[in-house]
């Protein structure tokens, strides 16, 4: 990842785990580790190309661990690395502020308008 001067670090946070996919990946292998298919599954809506393209550029930046296992058939697991345990404990209050937001823009939408005449 090329390095980009900021003025803080919320420039280099988001840009690990800029996108769509990467924040969901990451959430959902806090819980222990999965493999692909169940990452497909937990993650409605991503492609299998996304799915992979994501895994592995978390994987280059040091967030997942790949383990495959030598066996038949197959078997790769993804797991979280210790520095994409930081990242996840600090998405946890971000977490929290998108669920407030959602119920805030939930209840604004079904407020009557006001209009000004």
């Amino acid at each position: 990842m090329a390095q980009r001067p900021t003025n803080c670090g919320v420039g280099p946070a988001f840009e690990v785990i800029g996108g769509k996919w990467k924040a969901v990946i990451l959430w959902e292998l806090q819980e222990g580790p999965k493999r692909f298919g169940e990452l497909r599954r937990l993650i409605e809506g991503v492609s299998e190309k996304m799915l992979i393209q994501q895994l592995r550029e978390l994987e280059l930046d040091g967030l997942v661990d790949r383990h495959v296992f030598h066996e038949v058939p197959p078997k790769v697991e993804y797991s979280v690395t210790a520095l994409g345990k930081t990242l996840n404990k600090a998405m946890g209050p971000l977490a929290d502020w998108g669920e407030k937001y959602q119920r805030t823009q939930a209840q604004r939408a079904a407020a009557p308008s006001k209009k000004k005449a």
